[in-house]
């Protein structure tokens, strides 16, 4: 096979696939993209602790199967989607990369900084993504402005603002709230190099002074941000503790199926203890 964009041609398919609990043969439809879609947010959790831990966030092909697939760790949106990009290649989608403005409920002008895809499938054009952790979809979304679905409890919509640009929302309690807003622009592998650059090393990035570690399940959410492990619901409910540094290690094994080594559990315990 040759080299690939998206390097589909380097990755193991079949130990990805294993991994994120897909059986049966991958086929280019609807079916299977929503089974990979799926089974990917299952299997792997957000994280940023590679940043925490000093080392560099790497997003070739081979070194992101050895960390998420091998290591049976998660990452942040680049790996995750990467990822996801290379398995879609290898599969044979047609598929483009996108970049995305986050929102999170603001109105605040900021940079293109996510990732995600848009993925043909079944004569449609699907938004799929899943690297933007806590509030992220679990399926394909339909890319039609004004669409509504509701993917286990939670509530996703996609609705046009000016010129091209489309926002992704999500239903809260009290009413839509956006998520991040995207244009037509197609991005590319060396885009999200440069994007990843800013946001592992920035100093204004969030990723780079507290660990940011989620898991999305149908019906609540798990967030460790900083040192609040929290756990929500569609319906605006929450639970909250505090996690000390001797719960660290226990906490990112029972709620994330993170398994640390014993030399990064020191490393992470000591960077989580000086503040973040």
């Amino acid at each position: 096979m040759g080299e690939s964009l998206w390097g589909g041609d380097e990755l193991d398919l079949d130990g990805y696939l294993a991994r994120i609990g897909c059986t049966g043969t991958p086929r280019v439809d609807l079916a299977t993209l929503r089974a990979v879609h799926r089974g990917h947010v299952a299997a792997f959790p957000f994280e940023n602790l590679e940043i925490l831990l000093g080392r560099p966030v790497l997003l070739d092909v081979p070194a992101l199967q050895d960390k998420m697939v091998k290591r049976r760790r998660g990452g942040y949106c680049y790996e995750q989607n990467l990822l996801l990009a290379a398995a879609l290649d290898r599969i044979g989608f047609s598929f483009t990369g996108l970049g995305a403005r986050v929102r999170m409920g603001s109105d605040k002008q900021r940079a293109v900084t996510h990732m995600a895809l848009k993925v043909e499938a079944d004569g449609e054009q699907w938004l799929c993504d899943v690297g933007f952790g806590g509030e992220g979809l679990l399926e394909p979304l339909p890319l039609r402005d004004g669409v509504r679905e509701r993917q286990g409890d939670w509530t996703f919509g996609i609705e046009r603002e000016q010129k091209d640009v489309r926002v992704l929302r999500t239903l809260h309690p009290e009413g839509w709230s956006d998520l991040y807003a995207f244009g037509p622009e197609e991005r590319f592998p060396v885009d999200y190099a440069v994007m990843n650059h800013y946001i592992s090393t920035h100093p204004r990035s969030p990723f780079v002074s507290r660990p940011v570690v989620q898991q999305t399940e149908s019906d609540h959410r798990r967030n460790l941000v900083g040192t609040v492990l929290t756990r929500a619901r569609a319906d605006g409910s929450r639970d909250a503790c505090e996690v000390g540094v001797e719960e660290l290690t226990d906490v990112l094994s029972r709620e994330f199926r993170i398994e640390l080594g014993a030399a990064d559990a020191e490393t992470l315990a000591r960077v989580y203890s000086s503040g973040t």
